[in-house]
């Protein structure tokens, strides 16, 4: 009799699977999706189950499976199939693919719980008995007995017995799951609507019980008790008599871990729809009740409450039985969003997860077991949480869709963004995309019919957008002689603000106090020993940072080329303009936020907080302060220097850097006091600030669309950007040149191929870097281009680890 064999994802940078036997008795346990333990050369490695009953591979021996760690397996079929498309499409090592969807491997104590699902009860009790052994009635009453004693039973440990355990689980006879223990969890009390008959209310009751009844059972479902008084406008005394009548019934549940908003006494904001928003909302319903494939561009100028209609669609979702992923483009934007989903549905269907990686390892692990126990329906994150372990999945939510924190820097390559689309696809979901200044891909398909355009044109209660005005900073310094970052426009702003008591946001998107330091004598600045990139200066921590690499070098007393001592400290960072308004302004209070400020998430929460209170005058930062943010009192903002992001050696630039200056410009004027927007740069002239200052999204778009057919740029063509690289320059210019002699002859047959030459960062980390950029109408043509390049690789020995495959390149750098 031939062994079972199984194919088996290692999170190595290979591009196979690998094989392994599965030992009789193991047999009844491995399933696709379970985690095992395997040895891989001497070491021993967690992968995931890809395939069962494989051809044993010619010529190799192979080794068993060494332990199974999930009875239930760890992921569903549905994230399997999503793996394989991601490893076909951005041509990553599926290991590394399949790491990234699974929870962190922690130390955090855990136990593996049984309980009895109703389907095990009716066999209990003979309902079902087609299939059912003798051994499995033994299991089922061990499992039930256990269960009233304390609350579950633990997975056995002996293998004979897990197998039975695995054969019941699959028939839904038990449920298994992961549960973490040395932590105790606070509960709450959570209210609900009793269907059936029950004792008819009082009369001065009935008008309390049909506001109870319509919150309860037509608007939001379970609620917290806290909530329910709120938002029903009854007092407790009202509840306990409508429980003892029994039309209502209660119960106590774990709160989410995290924030508890309940107790904060967090009210979410709730407004009245605006006839765009009901429009929206009402095709977002729709089309969940067809429970089809679509996808819906969200196209709403800055304020006009795009959240309040994620919140309205996510509650629609969950009304039916669906489950819903909400992702946003930074960490930081989770503690809103996420506090928002928890006032919403904290204990409706079991509360909200919050997935990022901000999150310790422990949290992670705790919070994605929760998903994939079912004890969670909503979940919000960063890009990774699109992998969300849920099941009967109806609705993916990417908020500020655009953004490039979307898209993975490292293996595996995808773009989160991308990824939802097909994995709605996968499960015939909803996506609803949303921006204020979409990216030109998405608006394009907007504008041609394969995504659904919704539009909010207008602001909450029609408040006016703030007025922009762009400082020509030539002029600036012909009047003054002066390089100070603060214009007198931004001067004589600031001080309105602090006379008025209102609020300043002032946008410098490059951390750190100078920007390089310069020798007067010789020309030459600071480098990097590792990247051909200049080192930053951070004046509050004494020393030189490189950006790339992380590498830092103390101040240097002379020219490290010419030994001269008269060194330059060029351009001004967000912690020089901190300290330039804290001279200038002394009795304000000033913040920063930025990535050096912020380390942590309770840093960052802090400095928001500060603001919103008003604790703070005037914050600066960088572009972690242009979106999402909702500042009531915020009416100057002042984009410092306008003109960094357009200056990157990218196609994407005036894209980039009108997006920016939208997104800040929307933080001024969101409350009832009107807003101001003042825009410095040294072109004014460019059409990515003039698009901006009148924040009109389709002028640029057809301008920069323009560009985009006739460079043949996307949304017109596929692009793929290979980098060849390695320590050594002479290994990555022989390989770089053995790919360019595969690439020559294809050139021209249905795809352009530029390169071989040096990248913008021609060295970084160490490696030096040669760079291949493919362009194509028709992406089958570069995925069968860069399926060659990588045999050709293996053929001729080259790393794999030296070729870096980007499809859908969001960078060029």
């Amino acid at each position: 009799m031939r062994d079972l064999l199984c194919d088996v994802a290692l999170p190595v940078p290979l591009p196979s699977l690998f094989t392994y036997a599965v030992p009789e008795e193991l047999k009844d346990i491995v399933r696709e999706g379970s985690r095992v333990l395997v040895p891989f050369r001497r070491r021993s490695f967690v992968g995931v189950v890809v395939r069962k009953g494989t051809e044993p591979p010619e010529n190799a021996q192979v080794r068993p499976i060494s332990r199974v760690l999930d009875v239930t397996p760890a992921l569903p079929p549905a994230l399997l199939e999503l793996g394989k498309w991601i490893t076909d499409y951005y041509l990553a090592p599926p290991g590394e693919v399949y790491r990234a969807m699974l929870p962190p491997v922690t130390e955090l104590r855990s136990r593996q719980e049984m309980h009895l699902t109703e389907s095990g009860r009716t066999a209990l009790a003979g309902g079902v008995t087609r299939g059912v052994s003798a051994e499995d009635l033994e299991v089922l009453h061990d499992v039930e007995s256990e269960e009233k004693r304390s609350g579950f039973a633990l997975l056995p440990k002996k293998v004979n017995e897990k197998a039975v355990i695995a054969r019941l689980a699959e028939r839904n006879f038990v449920r298994v799951q992961e549960s973490f223990v040395g932590t105790k969890r606070r509960m709450q009390r959570v209210v609900a609507w009793k269907s059936g008959r029950a004792e008819a209310p009082s009369a001065e009751l009935t008008s309390k019980v049909d506001r109870i009844r319509h919150i309860l059972e037509l608007e939001r479902g379970p609620l917290p008790l806290p909530m329910l008084l709120r938002l029903a406008q009854v007092s407790r005394t009202v509840v306990e008599r409508l429980l003892r009548q029994g039309l209502l019934e209660s119960w106590e549940e774990p709160i989410d871990p995290g924030e508890d908003p309940f107790e904060a006494g967090f009210t979410p904001p709730a407004h009245e729809l605006s006839e765009e928003q009901e429009s929206a909302v009402g095709e977002i319903r729709q089309q969940l009740d067809e429970a089809a494939f679509r996808v819906n561009l969200l196209f709403g100028v800055t304020g006009s409450g795009k959240t309040e209609v994620y919140l309205r669609c996510v509650q629609h979702t969950l009304a039916r039985g669906k489950t819903a992923i909400v992702l946003v483009p930074e960490i930081a934007l989770t503690l809103w969003i996420g506090r928002l989903c928890r006032a919403w549905f904290g204990a409706q269907f079991d509360g909200v997860a919050v997935l990022h990686s901000a999150l310790s390892d422990a949290e992670r692990a705790r919070e994605w077991w929760r998903v994939r126990n079912g004890e969670a329906r909503v979940v919000v994150g960063t890009r990774s949480a699109v992998f969300a372990p849920l099941e009967n999945l109806g609705l993916l939510i990417v908020d500020e869709e655009q953004e490039s924190s979307y898209k993975q820097e490292e293996a595996p390559r995808y773009n989160g963004r991308d990824v939802a689309i097909v994995r709605a696809k996968q499960e015939r979901a909803v996506v609803l995309l949303g921006s204020a200044t979409p990216s030109l891909e998405s608006f394009h398909h907007a504008r041609s019919g394969k995504y659904q355009l919704l539009r909010l044109r207008a602001r909450i209660e029609n408040r006016p957008m703030a007025p922009v005005e762009i400082v020509d900073l030539r002029e600036e310094f012909r009047e003054t002689q002066s390089t100070s970052p603060l214009s007198t426009a931004l001067r004589r702003g600031i001080a309105g603000c602090l006379e008025t008591r209102t609020q300043a946001l002032l946008l410098l998107n490059r951390r750190g106090y100078s920007w390089f330091v310069l020798c007067r004598s010789c020309g030459a600045s600071v480098q990097c020993a590792n990247c051909s990139i200049s080192l930053t200066y951070h004046k509050q921590r004494n020393r030189l940072e490189c950006h790339y690499c992380g590498a830092t070098q103390p101040l240097p007393k002379k020219c490290p080329k010419c030994a001269s001592a008269y060194l330059f400290y060029f351009g001004e960072g967000s912690e020089q303009l901190e300290e330039r308004l804290r001279k200038e302004f002394p009795g304000a209070r000033v913040g920063r936020l930025d990535r050096d400020t912020a380390r942590t998430k309770r840093q960052y929460q802090q400095t928001l907080s500060a603001f919103a209170s008003g604790a703070l005058d005037i914050l600066v930062g960088t572009q972690m302060l242009a979106k999402g943010h909702d500042f009531q009192r915020v009416t100057l903002v002042g984009v410092v220097s306008a003109d960094t992001t357009l200056s990157l050696p990218d196609f994407r630039a005036a894209e980039r850097a009108f997006q920016l200056l939208t997104q800040v410009a929307g933080r001024a004027g969101r409350g009832e006091l009107p807003g101001r927007v003042l825009v410095q740069t040294f072109y004014p002239g460019h059409y990515a600030i003039e698009d901006a200052a009148r924040q009109d999204y389709e002028a640029f778009f057809e301008r920069e669309l323009h560009f985009r057919r006739m460079m043949a740029y996307p949304p017109f063509t596929a692009l793929a950007n290979i980098i060849v690289r390695d320590t050594r320059l002479e290994n990555a210019i022989r390989w770089a040149r053995q790919l360019s002699e595969y690439f020559a002859p294809q050139d021209g047959k249905g795809a352009k191929i530029l390169g071989p030459a040096a990248a913008p960062l021609a060295r970084l980390k160490k490696e030096h870097r040669f760079q291949f950029l493919l362009k194509s109408p028709k992406r089958s043509v570069l995925t069968k281009l860069l399926a060659g390049a990588m045999a050709l690789c293996e053929a001729k020995e080259i790393p794999r680890t030296a070729v870096l495959v980007d499809m859908d390149p969001l960078s060029l750098l």
